[in-house]
């Protein structure tokens, strides 16, 4: 087995985080975080419209009441399956223990 004391390990992890950020600065050395256009010649522009927006309205006590109702029927499904799909794994991984001890 190999074997590496916890100084080794921490200094090696420093080594590869100081390589992973000298790799990210190199690569974006010469690549700007912004597109610049390739020609400096202007297009012309489109016509805009400006149109108003409805103000905002906050919804009534009923639509509140649904939207709480079904996020807590979506969570509950969402805990169901996770639970049947643990359980699943769980009941695999016993079986499957249990036929490596009878061998």
């Amino acid at each position: 087995m190999f074997a590496i004391s916890v100084a080794g390990l921490t200094t090696r992890a420093a080594v590869i985080a100081g390589l992973a950020v000298a790799a990210l600065l190199l690569t974006g050395w010469r690549k700007p975080a912004r597109a610049e256009p390739r020609s400096h010649r202007a297009r012309p522009g489109l016509a805009v419209e400006h149109h108003d927006t409805p103000l905002y309205r906050r919804p009534g006590p009923l639509r509140r009441l649904l939207a709480a109702a079904l996020s807590g029927g979506i969570g509950l499904l969402i805990g169901t399956l996770t639970a049947i799909v643990l359980a699943f794994g769980a009941a695999f991984s016993v079986i499957w223990l249990t036929d490596l001890l009878k061998r």
